[in-house]
């Protein structure tokens, strides 16, 4: 078996999307079997916020993670790239406790870690990935997320909104065995989906603290006539970040269990109650099972 680390350090820097502050992010190679995970540096004594699902600690419009008082929110659009790119292992060090927005999706991190580049780590354990063999559902009303048995690890979102422009969408997305593949596809069919939200939702969103770094140029605004700041990168744009977003709460997991992740209407808050029952499957193996 191996994993994989950065072969060189990323910097980013940018606005956060509900913070409306400007921070700094350096992501360097890490040791193996060290996961990934947040580093505040702009605290004292350099606190670790590990990349995992016991860290959650919110799930408003973002996952946040934290530890202790210490906390970094709106991760999960960097921790797709990282998961989808094949970066196991990853020291993200922020100056603050937002992850940058950037263009509201994950395309500016995957094109970072295909210049970077990977390195190979060699593992040495007997642990067995873990595979799901029952299916197992979270839900709320007419939400859901679940997890199926399957021959290979896959990804499909439903979504359905009233704005005409958007309506009922859905898109699956498989992950391939081979890493270069699974980055590439990844990297082409996922990451450039950006985050999007409802014109008359903005104001009570904003009067509420939330989304002070939101603007036309890193998120889409659909009104009733239509997108406010066209044009789409892909048809069905909106669901293709859902599955984004799904990914990168996942990623909390530490890898994948070959299975088919399938979601309707979902949210945060969905995902990572799916990922705990997952977690707590996992321990009722009587195998080494991993995640």
């Amino acid at each position: 078996m191996q994993q994989h680390t950065l072969a060189a350090e990323i910097t980013q820097a940018g606005v956060g999307l509900h913070s409306g502050v400007v921070t700094n992010v350096r992501i360097l190679p890490a040791d193996v079997g060290s996961g990934r995970y947040f580093v505040r540096v702009d605290l004292p004594d350099l606190p670790i916020i590990p990349a995992q699902v016991a860290a959650v600690n919110q799930t408003v419009l973002s996952t946040q993670l934290g530890k202790g008082e210490v906390c970094v929110r709106t991760v999960e659009h960097l921790l797709a790239a990282l998961v989808g790119m094949g970066v196991d292992n990853a020291r993200i060090e922020i100056d603050g406790s937002e992850v940058p927005l950037l263009d509201g999706s994950a395309q500016v991190w995957t094109t970072s870690i295909t210049k970077a580049g990977l390195k190979s780590q060699p593992v040495n354990n007997n642990q067995i990935p873990l595979v799901i063999t029952e299916p197992i559902w979270v839900y709320q009303g007419d939400a859901f997320v679940c997890v199926l048995p399957a021959p290979e690890t896959r990804f499909s979102y439903g979504i359905d909104f009233d704005p005409p422009a958007i309506g009922n969408q859905w898109h699956s997305w498989s992950q391939t065995t081979e890493l270069d593949n699974a980055a590439a596809s990844f990297a082409s069919e996922i990451a450039p989906a950006r985050t999007f939200g409802l014109l008359h939702q903005i104001e009570h969103l904003q009067q509420t603290g939330l989304i002070k770094g939101g603007s036309l140029d890193n998120a889409l605004v659909c009104g009733s006539e239509g997108w406010v700041n066209p044009p789409l990168r892909f048809a069905n744009e909106p669901v293709r970040h859902k599955i984004l977003d799904l990914i990168g709460d996942l990623s909390l997991l530490g890898t994948f269990p070959q299975a088919h992740f399938l979601a309707y209407k979902a949210s945060h808050n969905l995902h990572i109650q799916l990922a705990q029952k997952i977690l707590d499957f996992a321990k009722g193996c009587k195998e080494g099972f991993t995640v």
